[in-house]
This record gives structure tokens, C-alpha cells and sequence, in this order.
């Protein structure tokens, strides 16, 4: 499964890197929701890859529905997370895969097909970059490290925006970035590049294959206030494990989600 989960990552990076920089169709699916033609062929890449050895598992994937199948695996698929990014012709995007069974996600691979860095994990056999094994960071303090999150589509609209958060890093860390891959984020958390990673209102495919990397790793991953992170749910906190209550303290001070 894992090889077939790699094969899957490296086909559909072959489709973005093909497309990158082109004349692209794109559509908004929101204000600032964009989706364009290169996501779509690569989701269809990933899924016949998967689909030609496992026709019978289940596949949770951004663009499009592939119905419900029965039994205990589930793949969560999103083809191009930092479609914003790709449309710019920012190189800075993934492939996200994660297989999920009976609930629990056991394998995740991330692939930035743009610096050919394909990082993966499997549930107890450590996170991986390209064949050698990462940790996160041994940063101890948040004025040391460096952190990173991203914002919501309905942030022009809901007070629940992550401003607030980013503002109290930004005072708190030695520095805080965006740069618009929740799941590169987290593949950076775990090889210990970035210390922490924050952010709310995503969806599974957005994480879930990211979340196993961070563990993997060594890491810590909760939602702001602590409890296990729901890869079905509002937030996510990820971090080295050093500096994770630090940065609960400081979230805990901003409006969750749920406050919205």
C-alpha cells in the first residue's frame, strides 16, 4: 500500500509540474476558494492509480465524488493543496494521500513535486524524506522558534479569522510565517524546519496524511485546547512537542472556532 501510495504522489506531482506556470482553467468554488484544471487531472491520476490495485476501497477526495464504498480503508486524496500558490505560479503545493483504516489513519504521504521532496510516514515506522528518516526540532522555547499557520477561505466574513493568533505570534515566536500549504506545513514540522504549526477550518485531505508525519516525527498534534486532534474537525496544533503547551497558552487567549 505504501508503494502504491507513492507511485500515486509522484504521478500526480508529474501532472501539476506539467501544467505549472501554463494558462490554466480556474473556477472559484468560493470568494477565495480557487480550483483549476490541473487539480482535477490530478486527482484523477491519483485515484486511478489506487483504484487499478484497490477497486474496492473507499475514496474521500476534494474535487469530485467517488461514492461510498463498504469495508475498513478509506484513502483521503487532496491533489493540489495551495491551489492559490499554483495559480500564481508560486511554487509552493503538494500532493496529499493518506490511507485510513478501520478509522484510523496508518499512512500518509506528502509530495512537493517542485523541490522533488516526497516525505511519507507509516503508523509506528517513523516519518521519512526521500528514504531518510526526519524528527522535529529540539527547539525548547517559543521565542526561538519558528512557526507557521495559514488562514480560513471565510476569513473576510467570520470573526473566527486567525488573525488574532497570528498577531500574538508574531509578538510571541522569533518569527511566524504563511505560506499556503497546510499540508507542506505539517511535512515541515516533522522534518524540525518548522517548529509549530497552527491553523482552523480544514478538511481531512487538507491534513490527515500530515498529522501521521508530525507523529511520526516525534511530534505532538492536539486541537487548541489539548485534546486529540479530529482530522473531521476545526482546528489542528502541531508542534515539536517542546514548545506545544507554550503555544496552547497563547492560542487559548484568541477566538476558536467554535466561539465564532
Amino acid at each position: 500500500m505504501k508503494e502504491i501510495a507513492l507511485r500515486a504522489a509522484r504521478e500526480g506531482g508529474r501532472v501539476l509540474l506539467q501544467k505549472f506556470g501554463t494558462t490554466l482553467c480556474i473556477e472559484r468554488k468560493g470568494a477565495v476558494d480557487l480550483v483549476t484544471d490541473a487539480d482535477r487531472e490530478a486527482e484523477e491520476t491519483i485515484v486511478g492509480v489506487i483504484r487499478h490495485t484497490f477497486p474496492r476501497h473507499a475514496i474521500l477526495a476534494e474535487e469530485a465524488d467517488y461514492g461510498e464504498k463498504e469495508g475498513d480503508y478509506r484513502w483521503i486524496i487532496d491533489p493540489l493543496d495551495g491551489t492559490t500558490n499554483y495559480a500564481h505560479a508560486f511554487p509552493w503545493f503538494a500532493v496529499s494521500i493518506a490511507l485510513e483504516v478501520e478509522g484510523q489513519v496508518v499512512l500518509g504521504v506528502v509530495y512537493n513535486p517542485a523541490h522533488q521532496e516526497l516525505f511519507y510516514a507509516e503508523r509506528g515506522k517513523g516519518a521519512f524524506l526521500n528514504d531518510v528518516q526526519i524528527r522535529v526540532s529540539n527547539v525548547a522555547t517559543l521565542e526561538e522558534s519558528l512557526v507557521v499557520t495559514g488562514f480560513p477561505y471565510d476569513r473576510k466574513h467570520s470573526d473566527a479569522n486567525n488573525y488574532d493568533h497570528f498577531v500574538n505570534f508574531q509578538q510571541a515566536a522569533q518569527a511566524c510565517r504563511r505560506v499556503g500549504s497546510a499540508a507542506l506545513d505539517l511535512a515541515y514540522t516533522a522534518a524540525g524546519r518548522f517548529d509549530g504549526y497552527w491553523e482552523m477550518k480544514l478538511k481531512p485531505w487538507d491534513l490527515a496524511a500530515g498529522k501521521l508525519l508530525v507523529e511520526e516525527a516525534g511530534g505532538r498534534v492536539t486541537d487548541f485546547a489539548g485534546a486529540p486532534c479530529d482530522i473531521f474537525g476545526d482546528e489542528i496544533l502541531a508542534s515539536n512537542g517542546l514548545i506545544h503547551d507554550p503555544m496552547q497558552t497563547l492560542l487559548a487567549r484568541g477566538r476558536r472556532p467554535s466561539s465564532s
